[in-house]
């Protein structure tokens, strides 16, 4: 399992790249492997501003449907177009070409909150 040590990390299994004012968020190596084949990426919070831990899209794999939380507040101001038509990214690639959006972080505090890669690798018992 593959737990890169630069990113940050949630309980809810989003990994967290931290760019200037700038988050890139997607979903871990972990959560890609438990969903299985992702065949859909939907996002439909493009513009907004939402707060920590709000739902700001959805992971469709075929054997379920789990709900993305927000790490960080902040105005959603990216999405992985890619996605659309090649959602197997997230599986391939879940740390690069796999990212599913980027926001423009309110409140850099909240970064403190999230997980180190030690942190994330002993909630998944890595």
């Amino acid at each position: 399992m593959n737990i890169p040590s630069d990113l940050k990390y949630t309980k809810d299994h989003e990994w967290v790249r931290i760019e200037g004012d700038t988050a890139i968020v997607g979903i871990t190596d972990f959560a890609q492997g438990e969903l299985g084949d992702i065949v859909y990426v939907e996002v439909e919070t493009l513009d907004e501003t939402l707060d920590k831990d709000e739902v700001f899209g959805t992971v469709e794999a075929v054997k379920t449907v789990s709900d993305l939380f927000l790490p960080l507040s902040g105005e959603i101001e990216a999405f992985n177009e890619a996605l659309e038509d090649e959602p197997e990214k997230v599986n391939t690639d879940p740390y690069g070409a796999g990212w599913i959006i980027k926001i423009k972080i309110n409140d850099s505090s909240e970064i403190e909150s999230l997980l180190s890669d030690a942190a994330y690798k002993e909630l998944v018992g890595a």
